[in-house]
């Protein structure tokens, strides 16, 4: 599907976000483990999400959607049934790699497949650790990519050191650790997103932090409670920076998620000059959250090391965009794990903005773009990756001339509607 953006007006308005995907995704799969009723509200009805849902249905969990708020009625791991069918992951990398995790620990064989996309991605990041807890997993594809089949139970804990700052790796050992015998010592790794951490603590699990960021988690029982879901600072980033990047907009957005794992993109704003002001902060359900004002900015060129990457991984894409409308060169490096997400995100942004006339290079890791440029409108393909689609169309709100971003139903993965609500707010 096409969609069609013109230059935009300034951005003016009060809105909120849809809700986290991440959180989503764990409220659903821990409190499938845990004993007891857990709701989650509101929960991100988005396409990851959902493939969460049927695969959890397919393992006799029950759990249920009524409005905006989830139900599950957990009976801990040993709830979970051997599927009749395969576990359909959909485009979600995240139900995949944390159903993985919790798979390695129960008696019975699984199969977990994906779309055309998430057959790419790698997973030998936790074949390999939760092999050595003691699971018989084959991967299908070719270089330990999926299909997964996983034969689990009988786990024993290990201690692992993380290769990369993955939260789903992470998280997948959490899960397998949550079932072994013994203590899960998971060594690094505490830039990376922690809400499996957080909501584990708030389940009731045996988990402690110490050293140079070990998580340890002792064979422990999770119990069902109430969790509140802010909204997803993923899903903010794309509108914080169109409104920063359009001179005279004003927007004011709230309840986003303050996660200091998932809030590098509103330091880096703020270096950019940007004008974002926090406000309201609060906790719930072991989570910040709060309201974001952000005010159309002229912006500068910043350099992003390698150390500030994990904690803004998702918003990448939209420094590329950003870096064509700041003064002086915007260089990213250390960000090598977008080339392994729905597409190859380094290679994707700068192919399609060097389409609208952007100076952008490619780097092994990152990019370089200098700015400022005037865009023009272009044709232009979202790569079949929701962040991609909704970067280019904030470059689009600056571009002359029309953009057209083919693929764009990609976008309903994390963001349904968010054509609309940019349009009402440009309008």
């Amino acid at each position: 599907m096409d969609m069609v953006f013109g230059r935009g007006r300034p951005l003016r308005g009060e809105v909120t976000v849809p809700p986290d995907k991440s959180i989503s995704h764990r409220a659903a799969i821990l409190g499938s483990l845990a004993w007891g009723r857990t709701t989650a509200a509101p929960f991100l009805h988005a396409g990851d999400c959902l493939s969460t849902l049927g695969c959890l249905r397919v393992l006799g969990v029950e759990v249920h959607l009524e409005g905006e708020e989830l139900i599950v009625e957990g009976r801990g791991p040993e709830g979970w049934k051997e599927p009749r069918s395969d576990l359909q992951a959909g485009n979600s990398a995240t139900t995949m790699r944390l159903l993985a995790g919790a798979l390695a620990g129960r008696p019975f064989r699984a199969r977990i497949d994906g779309d055309s996309s998430l057959r790419r991605r790698p997973m030998r990041r936790i074949v390999d650790p939760l092999r050595r807890m003691g699971a018989r997993i084959t991967a299908e594809g070719e270089d330990e990519r999926p299909p997964l089949v996983i034969e689990g139970g009988s786990l024993r804990g290990i201690e692992h050191r993380m290769e990369v700052d993955s939260a789903q790796v992470k998280s997948a050992l959490l899960l397998a650790g949550l079932q072994a015998e013994g203590e899960t010592r998971i060594l690094g790794g505490r830039s990376s997103r922690d809400h499996t951490e957080r909501m584990l603590l708030l389940m009731g699990a045996d988990l402690t932090f110490s050293g140079d960021g070990a998580l340890v988690v002792k064979k422990s029982d999770l119990r069902g409670c109430r969790i509140e879901i802010p909204g997803d600072m993923s899903s903010a980033s794309f509108l914080l920076a169109a409104a920063a990047a359009v001179p005279g907009s004003r927007l004011f957005i709230r309840g986003v998620g303050l996660n200091p794992t998932r809030a590098g993109f509103l330091s880096v704003l703020n270096s950019m000059g940007a004008l974002v002001v926090e406000s309201g902060y609060r906790e719930t359900s072991n989570e910040p959250r709060g309201d974001l004002e952000v005010a159309g900015a002229s912006l500068t060129g910043v350099e992003v090391e390698a150390w500030r990457v994990p904690a803004l991984i998702d918003e990448i894409p939209l420094l590329a965009v950003l870096g064509c409308r700041a003064r002086g060169e915007t260089v990213v490096r250390g960000a090598q794990e977008l080339r392994f997400k729905e597409s190859d995100r380094i290679a994707a942004v700068c192919l399609e903005l060097r389409k609208m006339g952007a100076a952008i290079e490619e780097l092994p890791d990152g990019f370089r773009v200098e700015g400022p440029v005037a865009l023009r409108g272009a044709r232009l393909d979202s790569h079949g990756d929701h962040r991609i689609a909704m970067a280019l169309a904030v470059a689009a709100l600056f571009a002359e001339g029309e953009t057209v971003i083919s693929g764009w139903e990609c976008v309903s993965i994390s963001f349904p509607g968010f054509e609309r609500l940019l349009r009402d707010l440009t309008r």
